[in-house]
């Protein structure tokens, strides 16, 4: 017995030295590949790494631009959740937003794509652009100012008194009421983005085979179709949007602070991102925006995780 394990021991060291002899010689055969991978690896590095490290790392700190940053450990953390109560303002906000728009702007985007693909080629490439333009146009959600204008003069108030709803204009865009209702119903008139784009390329990928074999095999229906055949072709796709929602979901900024203002009436439009701005880059209380970042950062992936473990069910 004791003559067996030393033989076992050094067998396994050996096979282990060869693996790592035969790695080091497929890396040195290889170094031409991993030149060709640097520009990309180092552009990583530098603008995903870094920064994602450099904000962990002074969330623990008190940092101010003009100062040394100063050590605080989990100071920034436990003004965030103990004593910060517009924080807790903009979670809730942020949340309403996240669980509103985030599916509904994801299943619009695939029963859009899903109609789109059944169009004619030229009349779909027409219906693809102006589902996405809203996306991309920098400040297309400002004509929304206009609309929901809180005098008379405003679209919608001009509408509503000329037909007699309202005696007087609504403060769409003042009213704590009104507000988070605006708000999401413009963010889901943008959610139209790159998932939406991700799911009209998903739907050109199926191999069409597929649906004649679905339909041998005992699919009866565009239902069973889509569940059995359409959705488990898709996966990479959906997890792909899925990711592109939560990540547009929670980092909504800009649409609160051009339409309701910074800060909005009684921080009615506050969420995560714009508090974050607040300390960021009106205060300069770098180390607590970072505790911020860590933390939306941190709720970003696990939603991430749950979305993954939903998606592998698809199908099954």
């Amino acid at each position: 017995m004791s003559t067996v394990q030393p033989s076992m021991a050094k067998r396994y060291m050996k096979m282990k030295s060869e693996q790592l002899t035969y790695g080091l010689a497929k890396a040195k055969r290889m170094k031409v590949c991993y030149l060709f991978l640097a520009p990309y690896a180092i552009l990583f590095f530098t603008f995903f790494i870094l920064p994602i490290a450099t904000s962990i790392f002074y969330g623990f700190t008190y940092y101010n631009i003009l100062e040394p940053a100063r050590f605080v450990g989990l100071q920034n953390y436990i003004n965030l959740i103990l004593q910060d109560d517009v924080f807790l303002t903009s979670v809730k906000n942020t949340f309403v937003i996240a669980v509103i728009t985030g599916p509904v702007g994801y299943i619009l985007s695939f029963m859009f794509a899903w109609f789109i693909n059944e169009l004619p080629k030229w009349l779909r490439a027409i219906a693809v652009v102006v589902f996405y333009a809203p996306s991309i146009a920098g400040n297309a959600y400002s004509i929304f100012s206009i609309i929901f204008r809180g005098d008379a003069y405003g679209y919608l108030n001009s509408f509503l008194m000329n037909w007699g709803f309202v005696d007087a204009p609504i403060l769409w865009l003042t009213n704590p009421q009104y507000i988070m209702p605006v708000l999401i119903f413009v963010i889901l008139w943008m959610s139209m983005g790159t998932g939406f784009l991700s799911f009209v390329a998903g739907f050109q990928g199926i191999d069409k085979s597929m649906y004649e074999a679905g339909y041998v095999d005992g699919v009866r229906n565009r239902w069973q179709e889509l569940y059995h055949i359409t959705l488990p072709s898709m996966k990479p796709m959906l997890l792909f949007g899925a990711v592109m929602s939560i990540t547009s979901a929670f980092n909504v900024c800009d649409v609160p602070r051009a339409l309701a203002g910074f800060p909005s009436t009684d921080y009615a439009a506050r969420t995560v991102v714009t508090h974050l701005f607040d300390y960021g880059f009106s205060r300069f209380e770098m180390g607590y925006a970072s505790a911020i970042a860590t933390l939306l950062f941190l709720v970003m992936i696990l939603c991430k995780k749950f979305i993954s473990a939903a998606l592998e069910k698809v199908g099954t």
